[in-house]
């Protein structure tokens, strides 16, 4: 069952945040200390306003435990999601000193952040009703451009999302890594 994520699910959704966003975890929170960015993250997760926030969290639940999520939102206000982020890095590192939060979507955009699926429940297709939802609830806030990122190395996430019908559009580089970007048009 796919359902809205609330901040009860943060410790089943943070793990599986984790493994979806790898490095970028690190420069949202500002440190490369892996306990430290699970804290600073778990309360980004807790509130509202920013682009891991519960709020654009679809999970999937099996047997009342989350073991998939997907986390969306527009284009058109990703930069101020990242905002509180810079805000944060900038106050402890100072602005010279902060790693740039790269922001990976384009106005005009519904954008795909992360989708990850537990390791024990993965060939289920819940990546599939995942990505559905994740289509379904762009189509209902107005958008027809539908985009994500995927690491340059990872071929088989890059041949699922083709498989999607999703193309290619260029190269953008976050946090030291280069990433495709891929869009897809919905009528």
């Amino acid at each position: 069952m796919i359902r809205q994520a609330v901040q009860e699910d943060v410790h089943e959704v943070l793990p599986l945040l984790l493994a979806a966003i790898g490095n970028i975890a690190h420069t949202l929170a500002g440190t490369e200390d892996d306990a430290e960015t699970k804290r600073i993250l778990a309360e980004f997760y807790g509130r509202e306003g920013n682009r891991i926030s519960f709020e654009h969290v679809l999970v999937y639940t099996r047997e009342g435990h989350v073991v998939g999520m997907a986390i969306s939102y527009p284009g058109d206000g990703a930069a101020l999601l990242d905002r509180p982020f810079a805000e944060r890095n900038a106050l402890i590192h100072g602005a010279a000193g902060a790693e740039p939060i790269v922001v990976e979507a384009k106005e005009g955009e519904y954008y795909l952040d992360s989708i990850a699926v537990d390791e024990e429940y993965q060939g289920q297709g819940i990546a599939k009703e995942l990505f559905a939802a994740f289509e379904e609830r762009g189509k209902e806030a107005g958008y027809i451009r539908m985009s994500l990122i995927v690491e340059s190395y990872n071929e088989g996430a890059y041949a699922l999302y083709k498989k999607l019908n999703y193309l290619e559009d260029g190269i953008i580089t976050v946090s030291g890594g280069q990433y495709r970007r891929m869009v897809k048009i919905i009528e």
